[in-house]
């Protein structure tokens, strides 16, 4: 269900999904407020569940992981346990970045951050080694258009 938020509170998580690091003193300028009705409203958003965490965006590429695949994964298993040893697989890979499962033909599709082709298959044939696919096709991605954490608040 989502939470009901009036245009202080999207001005204050618009400037938090900037720039986490800011001070409250910043932010409250930013937004037309003071230090202490900011807080309040940054605390009661967290209560609600709205701003879950706060983290520092990376640079992959700094970092040496200069190849991103997106994973398609075709499954002939659904059975419970099948799943749940496919999502431990999944969870327990720091490559993975995202994963979701998909309404059509293609069952899941993963974002995997590695530092180039042989990395992605050394994930994949660990992969496969821990958990039996039907199909898996990888897409490597030539440019990164856009990419953002940033949500249309």
């Amino acid at each position: 269900m989502a939470v009901r938020l009036d245009e202080m509170d999207r001005k204050i998580l618009a400037e938090l999904q900037e720039d986490a690091s800011q001070s409250l003193d910043e932010i409250a300028r930013k937004v037309g407020s003071s230090k202490t009705p900011v807080w309040n409203r940054i605390r009661r958003m967290r209560e609600a569940g709205v701003i879950t965490r706060q983290t520092a965006v990376l640079d992959p590429e700094a970092l040496g992981l200069e190849a991103c695949f997106f994973v398609l994964i075709r499954t002939s298993e659904h059975e419970a346990e099948w799943q749940k040893k496919f999502l431990a697989a999944l969870r327990a890979r720091p490559e993975v970045l995202e994963a979701h499962r998909l309404a059509g033909d293609i069952d899941y599709i993963l974002k995997v951050r590695v530092k180039n082709a042989r990395a992605y298959d050394t994930f994949y044939q660990a992969l496969i080694s821990e958990v039996r696919i039907y199909n898996v096709t990888a897409l490597l991605s030539m440019e990164e258009i856009k990419s953002t954490t940033m949500l249309p608040v």
